[in-house]
């Protein structure tokens, strides 16, 4: 058949389309890139936030062709899909593995057993350049506004020789270790994330290891260990912890486990061996019964601690979660927090990413957007869109000087080809 993937969310959504595709192509299908030449779409979902799922519902809706959907739509609300299109095929999250038979048989293939490893399983990266490892699935929180708990399942971790293995056979040289909340890793089968990255570092090759999102309250747990493993010249000086809130109040009511200072002690520690590491962070406008003190205190947090990267959110009540239950801030103050915040977050990013003109150093290619733009990673794992490179520089280390900032935006210029 020739089958068209729309991929929506996180990384591991990406690399969950990545394992799609490449059990596709084992079983002789021809993936192409546009709907009007499909004889099935695959929608690989996410419903994260309401706007989101409501894009979702829409496409479904939009599609004239038989269609697949996957993600965590169908195992977190199967009966909204099944509404609008009852002639969709269901693939849950821990289901990959039956795709082609889901196909061959139309027929639906959901649950939670949790046989399925996903590092096991064909895949056909979407960028040569990089290369996504799942380590684990689920998560060990509870989050009162969460609705991918329901979709995901408690955590389950994979095993460290098959992520190692993983590493160790890529042809990338840039590899995201990713899941729902690294910071849990290992948690359920006796080791943790610190241990995980020693193994991964005693490989004798090149690569360069983002680590991704990490609740603050399993890295406060391991954090002299994890910043020990960040000394590799091979990790990118790169953290994203989110801390959702700067009011403790609000943490609590939103079932994160910890406090704000412990964020804050975190970041310093970070900082203080790291100083030019980047820092991204998570902030909530709005959550339920926030008061507008208890939003001034994340606006407070976020102009001391100062991060690179702030991915602002509008609460959005979730179907099927506790805060969907609670008193609601009314639409009208959600956005005008929601503009507070990001115009704090201008200000801010715009002074951090000032600090790089000028800076020199190596840059790893690795994109090459849709219209040509073609980018790199510095150590910081900051995004320098390139001004003078060429295609057949993807993953490939070149020398760069930036020579231009912005609020979203650092922009270089090539020296030298390097390796």
């Amino acid at each position: 058949m020739r089958i068209h993937i729309e991929t929506y969310g996180c990384s591991a959504n990406i690399n969950n389309s990545e394992i799609i595709e490449g059990m596709l192509l084992k079983a002789k299908h021809k993936i192409v890139s546009s709907e009007k030449d499909a004889d099935l779409v695959i929608i690989n979902t996410c419903i994260v936030k309401g706007p989101t799922e409501n894009r979702m519902i829409k496409r479904m809706q939009e599609i004239r062709k038989p269609i697949l959907v996957a993600g965590c739509m169908v195992d977190a609300e199967p009966e909204i899909i099944r509404k609008i299109r009852t002639d969709a095929i269901l693939v849950g999250l821990n289901n990959l593995s039956n795709i082609n038979k889901a196909i061959k048989e139309k027929r639906n293939f959901t649950g939670k057993e949790r046989e399925e490893i996903k590092l096991k399983l064909p895949k056909k990266n979407r960028n040569k350049a990089v290369e996504i490892v799942q380590i684990a699935e689920g998560c060990l929180g509870n989050c009162s506004y969460c609705i991918t708990k329901i979709a995901k399942g408690k955590l389950f971790s994979y095993p460290e020789r098959l992520i190692v293995d993983a590493v160790r056979k890529s042809k990338a040289k840039e590899i995201w270790l990713t899941s729902q909340d690294c910071g849990a890793y290992g948690l359920d089968i006796g080791t943790n994330l610190a241990n995980l990255l020693r193994k991964i570092l005693k490989l004798k090759k090149e690569f360069r290891l983002r680590i991704g999102m990490m609740n603050p309250n399993h890295v406060a747990k391991i954090i002299d260990e994890l910043i020990e493993t960040y000394r590799d010249e091979r990790v990118f000086k790169f953290v994203h912890i989110p801390v959702q809130s700067g009011n403790n109040e609000i943490l609590l009511r939103m079932n994160r486990n910890y406090k704000a200072e412990d964020f804050i002690e975190i970041v310093e520690k970070f900082r203080k061996n790291f100083p030019a590491m980047t820092l991204s962070t998570d902030i909530i406008c709005g959550f339920p019964m926030e008061t507008d003190e208890q939003f001034e205190d994340s606006c407070k947090l976020i102009e001391k601690i100062k991060p690179d990267i702030i991915n602002i959110s509008k609460f959005w009540p979730r179907p099927k979660t506790v805060a969907a239950k609670m008193k609601q801030v009314d639409v009208e103050t959600r956005n005008k927090r929601s503009k507070m915040m990001k115009q704090i977050s201008r200000k801010i990013t715009a002074e951090k990413n000032k600090e790089w003109l000028g800076w020199e150093g190596d840059v790893y290619v690795d994109e090459i957007r849709e219209d040509g733009q073609i980018s790199g990673r510095n150590f910081a794992y900051k995004k320098i869109a390139l001004q003078n490179a060429k295609k057949s520089m993807l993953g490939k280390t070149i020398k760069v000087k930036i020579t231009e900032t912005g609020i979203n935006y650092l922009k270089g210029e090539l020296l030298t080809r390097q390796k």
